[in-house]
């Protein structure tokens, strides 16, 4: 009996060392979080780069600003890599935080002018991670360090068709869309160029039920028809010259739909879908000449009034990963969902589109090959 009063008292022991472990822990943070803020205000003001328009919402909103007057915040608005690079060779540092696009994050930590962005985040609430998607911060390099990814919309496949002309309920698998009776009815987006449906090449060549087989039999179809002009895409959807388009710019999509044009989203495919930021990651600069106030910045773009912020812009284009603020200004299909399997196409070993390219000019030359035989 004693014995086993003794391992209770131990288990309680524990716990209550374990509690106010985790109590000192926050108090710890929140008292660097308030030293961070009054070297912040000293220092005066921060400057982001970036080339998204997200943050160029984000700052008209006026948010940052009106939680920290005493921080001027100032946004190089721009091609934030070639720019940065091109300063700091002629020996300025001027920019503390970088908020902008994945790849152009993810060129910065190749050109190693990034700190980790890990160690800047001391507010409690948003350096607690259980209150993001799937209890986790998620980083696109693989020492979790450097690129911080706030943002995850989820899609399906970009493929859109004309309700006029196809039944949807023939495709519930991405390899319905390899058919032999779609022969030159399918208008793609050139993904070789940047724009609409990068992110789901990347989805097709790392989903291994998909793969290089996949790519090659959709883009070695004989009759697809490849566009770079995204608005002919959905026109040419809209008249029906085409009855399927991939890759078709979203946004004008939308439009064409509120015009009343007979076009609609085909939707999940049995294969899953995956998950990507856009322009909602952010980063910290080394040698900052401000680095309190990018700490104050990061934070607060971190915190549940940030991303809230943050979400609301572009009529809820850009879906937080954070899991503890309203989502119903996210369109049903941009919400994350427990029990939908996603392939997060923002990783260190998913996001060179190189070899990738290969492949569909391979499967390109191929179909022209057999066009001339």
């Amino acid at each position: 009996m004693r014995k086993t009063l003794s391992h209770v008292f131990w288990l309680l022991a524990c716990a209550a060392f374990g509690l106010t472990g985790a109590a000192s822990s926050i108090a710890s943070r929140e008292a660097e979080w308030q030293k961070t803020v009054e070297a912040a205000k000293k220092e005066g003001q921060v400057a982001v780069y970036t080339n998204s328009s997200q943050t160029t919402l984000l700052v008209n909103s006026g948010a940052f600003q009106k939680r920290f007057p005493e921080i001027k915040l100032i946004v190089a608005f721009g091609n934030t890599y070639p720019r940065i690079l091109s300063e700091r060779r002629a020996g300025k540092y001027l920019a503390d935080v970088a908020f902008t696009g994945i790849r152009t994050l993810w060129d910065l930590h190749l050109a190693r002018v990034l700190d980790p962005v890990s160690d800047a985040i001391v507010l409690p609430e948003a350096a607690d991670e259980s209150k993001w998607f799937r209890g986790r911060h998620e980083y696109v390099d693989q020492e979790r360090k450097y690129v911080f990814v706030a943002t995850a919309n989820p899609n399906a496949g970009y493929f859109y068709y004309n309700t006029k002309l196809v039944k949807p309920e023939r495709f519930k698998s991405l390899w319905d869309f390899v058919r032999p009776e779609l022969k030159g009815k399918m208008a793609v987006r050139d993904v070789r160029t940047p724009g609409p449906g990068g992110d789901a090449i990347r989805f097709f060549y790392h989903m291994p039920e998909l793969g290089t087989k996949f790519i090659r039999s959709f883009f070695g179809a004989s009759g697809l028809t490849l566009f770079r002009d995204q608005r002919q895409g959905v026109d040419w959807l809209a008249t029906g010259k085409y009855p399927i388009c991939a890759f078709c710019n979203s946004t004008m999509i939308e439009t064409a739909k509120l015009q009343g044009l007979p076009i609609e989203y085909l939707g999940l495919m049995k294969e899953g879908a995956w998950i990507s930021a856009g322009g909602g990651g952010v980063t910290l600069l080394n040698r900052a000449p401000h680095p309190n106030a990018a700490k104050v910045f990061i934070n607060w773009l971190l915190s549940r009034e940030g991303q809230l912020t943050l979400q609301s812009m572009e009529g809820g284009a850009a879906n937080s990963r954070r899991m503890d603020i309203p989502k119903d200004m996210i369109p049903a299909r941009l919400r994350l969902e427990d029990g939908v399997h996603y392939l997060n196409v923002d990783t260190w070993d998913r996001i060179s589109d190189e070899p990738i390219v290969k492949v569909i000019n391979a499967a390109l030359a191929e179909a022209e090959k057999g066009k001339s035989q």
